[in-house]
């Protein structure tokens, strides 16, 4: 099954990624054409559109990470806001749909809110992302200065922590300190696949309580 992207058509096979030169105006066009749509998965960078089409896999460790960052903050009664799925965009300079956010440290700013101006609203405190086609870059959440991104790829947790100006891969979480994150969420994954997803929701839960 072929790509196709014209002013009436746009349909990407499962796993398909497509880069694109185009303008900011040429981004809004097509994710206007995509509507409602959640798939494919739209992000511009300046001068370059990209779509993706994810696979089962994409949404299934999505789930699965987003449940962990639940089950965590609830460990700790930490208050957030959660989203998903939500288009983030700066006009001229980006686009971009994270596959999870959280508001934790920023909740309130968000509480109750339709619809998010990213030029005024603080960002998302932690953004979860799973990359399976190479799709994704942590730096791509640079122009909102997001304090963290989750990168799932190759079966790795990758945390990377806002330093200035730039994304620095790190061993913890700012909002899990005392957690091995990493370790946490590799557990999950293999109880989930052993098993499913709610058992691995559900140990998860037992060892915290412990």
């Amino acid at each position: 099954m072929f790509a196709v992207v014209t002013p009436e058509k746009i349909h990407l096979p499962p796993g398909a990624v497509m880069r694109l030169p185009g303008s900011w105006q040429d981004y809004k066009a097509l994710s206007q054409q995509l509507g409602d749509r959640s798939i494919p998965r739209i992000k511009y960078r300046p001068g370059e559109i990209l779509l993706m089409s994810p696979l089962p896999e994409h949404g299934r460790k999505a789930n699965i990470l987003a449940d962990v960052v639940k089950v965590l903050l609830d460990s700790l009664a930490q208050e957030y806001e959660a989203f998903t799925p939500v288009t983030m965009e700066l006009p001229e300079e980006s686009g971009i749909e994270p596959d999870y956010c959280f508001y934790i440290d920023n909740w309130e700013a968000v509480a109750g809110k339709d619809r998010i101006n990213w030029s005024v609203e603080p960002p998302p405190d932690l953004v979860i992302e799973i990359d399976v086609t190479s799709y994704t870059d942590a730096n791509d959440y640079l122009p909102y200065r997001v304090p963290e991104v989750w990168l799932f790829k190759k079966n790795q947790l990758a945390i990377h922590g806002l330093q200035d100006n730039s994304y620095v891969r790190t061993n913890n979480s700012r909002y899990f300190p005392n957690m091995n994150v990493s370790e946490i969420v590799r557990e999950c994954l293999q109880i989930a696949y052993e098993r499913n997803t709610s058992a691995a929701i559900r140990e998860l839960r037992r060892k915290l309580a412990t």
